[in-house]
């Protein structure tokens, strides 16, 4: 059987749109490891589509540009992070690592409740 253990996943709303949540801080760490909205898709095991859907989300609710992307043609194409992707990515999992730590005697005891 399986260890248990905690996640925490922030998700920012703006309005009720969710302007930021666990997938599209994953798909932006994954644009930033290929260079690339499609691999990050292929890494992600979804569709191109879905994905840019996921990056113009961001790049609408940001105060400024999170992904800037090159339009494909003979040289390829590519995406890379911003200063504020980047900055993006930082901020929102240094929240999910002060949430556990600072959660962490609650967080056992629940996850001490647990069938074994």
């Amino acid at each position: 059987m399986a260890k248990a253990r905690a996640q925490f996943h922030l998700r920012v709303l703006k309005g009720n749109v969710r302007a930021i949540g666990p997938g599209k801080i994953a798909l932006l760490e994954a644009i930033r490891d290929t260079g690339s909205i499609s691999a990050a898709a292929r890494k992600l095991r979804m569709s191109y589509r879905r994905a840019w859907v996921l990056v113009n989300d961001l790049n609408r609710c940001i105060s400024k540009t999170v992904v800037e992307a090159a339009p494909g043609g003979k040289h390829g194409g590519g995406a890379t992070l911003s200063p504020t992707g980047r900055k993006l990515i930082v901020l929102y999992r240094d929240v999910e690592r002060k949430a556990l730590r600072h959660t962490s005697s609650a967080t056992r005891a629940l996850l001490g409740l647990l069938a074994k």
